[in-house]
């Protein structure tokens, strides 16, 4: 079913006032008064509306409202190192797939890309997340930012109730173990690095502001994959897939 997202305040009366491009949009698809689609007002819950007496898009008639069923029971803040290419749009578009909570983007040492304008980096990737959560049936639309610097990026990961760091160079220390111990937690970052990994002591920042170093395992992960492996098996493990 297709899916649009409102702002609050132009949810009023049981109608909802749509953008000039959702508009559009449903001017293309050609819906009929009588067909069903669903806005969703970003705070997790789902309008089912037919066309409003308009009939040209504008504005949508609530039929019926419901809690959303694509957002988990477990928030996820995922850290992604900057990355070349179409790389970083691959990883942040599966993620807001698998259901992480937030994307914050940030610079390390080994990172092949040049931040250049970030404003304009994280607005295109602002862009590709709320594409995704229409198409996936996501509730939220998830907020993608920028970390001035890998020390930031660390001590806003560390605040969660179970913070995990992706260290090529951890050995003992695996993911399945990790989850298992931590057992049913509330929210969790996962922090992954750039192409060239991470250097040591930048693992031993996050170590030291209370990270837990962790492996993926024998196989290197490429810097667009990592992420996504992480969150399908935290979404696993905390019965949210």
């Amino acid at each position: 079913m297709v899916r649009f997202f409102a702002v609050a305040a132009d949810i009023s009366g049981g109608s909802i006032r749509l953008s000039a491009e959702d508009t559009e949009h449903i001017r293309s698809l050609r819906l009929r008064p009588a067909d069903i689609f669903i806005v969703c007002d970003g705070e997790g819950r789902d309008y089912y509306c037919h066309l409003g007496e308009r009939g040209d898009g504008s504005n949508a008639e609530i039929v019926e409202t419901r809690p959303s069923r694509g957002e988990p029971g477990v928030a996820c803040d995922v850290y992604i190192a900057l990355a070349k290419g179409d790389r970083l749009d691959y990883a942040v578009q599966k993620s807001i797939e698998l259901g992480a909570r937030k994307i914050v983007v940030f610079p390390s040492e080994r990172c092949v890309a040049v931040p250049g304008d970030m404003a304009k980096k994280t607005a295109r990737l602002q862009r590709i997340a709320l594409e995704t959560a229409k198409q996936c049936g996501r509730g939220r639309v998830p907020e993608v930012t920028a970390a001035d610097s890998y020390e930031a990026a660390v001590g806003q990961a560390a605040g969660t109730e179970l913070p995990l760091f992706f260290y090529e160079c951890e050995e003992d220390v695996h993911l399945k173990q990790t989850l298992e111990k931590s057992g049913q937690v509330s929210s969790v970052s996962i922090v992954t690095g750039p192409e060239g990994g991470f250097e040591p002591h930048e693992a031993e920042l996050a170590r030291a502001a209370g990270m837990h170093i962790v492996s993926l395992g024998a196989r290197i992960l490429r810097c667009e994959t990592a992420p996504a492996a992480v969150l399908a098996a935290v979404m696993y493990q905390t019965g949210n897939l």
